[in-house]
């Protein structure tokens, strides 16, 4: 039985809940589980991370890497899952930032360098489809939503410069990135299942 609107903290399912019990289609649930975890995992990078642009980042990320281990199957336990991987994209976010700040610069190798030629006419074909659905799933999203995603996705903005270019809150920036973002994984969704 699928949650249609979770704005009241009691009808969110316990920490056992599937992501089916988030929602009866892939939109709902996602919207569902932005709603649920947003605040909390908010909470838990910006007692570990300064910069706010930073918190609001990693936050996606966590729902970038939920909608990608989606299309593996179904998830069990949401929120155990939400916060070990808020825990992994933390650690991964230092590992960065540290190397980053060192000054580890590999020297061109040629032979290492070389790029794949053995790429099949077969998965050109379905490289290029898929781009096909991905553009017209981008098409189809209101102007603003799509104006956000190629921004944030495409040009590496962070949700606070987005936000001031386009005028609207930060809060509004995060509800149009996680419509594309449900948008764009239903599509993906439905190619996984054609495979």
């Amino acid at each position: 039985m699928g949650i249609q609107t979770m704005t009241d903290p009691a009808s969110w399912p316990q920490e056992s809940a599937s992501l089916a019990e988030y929602g009866e289609d892939c939109v709902k649930q996602w919207n569902n589980v932005s709603l649920r975890y947003r605040m909390p995992l908010r909470g838990f990078f910006s007692k570990r991370v300064k910069d706010a642009a930073e918190v609001e980042d990693l936050t996606q990320e966590v729902f970038l890497h939920l909608i990608r281990r989606a299309r593996g199957g179904p998830i069990e336990h949401v929120e155990q899952y939400v916060f070990q991987v808020a825990a992994n994209t933390l650690r991964d976010w230092g590992r960065r930032r540290r190397a980053r700040n060192q000054d580890a610069h590999e020297s061109f190798d040629a032979e290492m360098h070389q790029p794949v030629t053995d790429i099949s006419p077969e998965r050109v074909l379905l490289g290029k489809e898929e781009i096909k659905r991905v553009n017209a799933v981008l098409r189809g999203l209101p102007e603003r939503t799509r104006d956000v995603f190629v921004l944030r996705a495409l040009e590496k903005k962070k949700y606070a410069e987005i936000a001031v270019m386009m005028g609207i809150s930060v809060r509004a920036i995060e509800k149009h990135m996680a419509k594309a973002l449900a948008q764009l994984g239903s599509v993906v969704d439905k190619a996984g299942e054609q495979d």
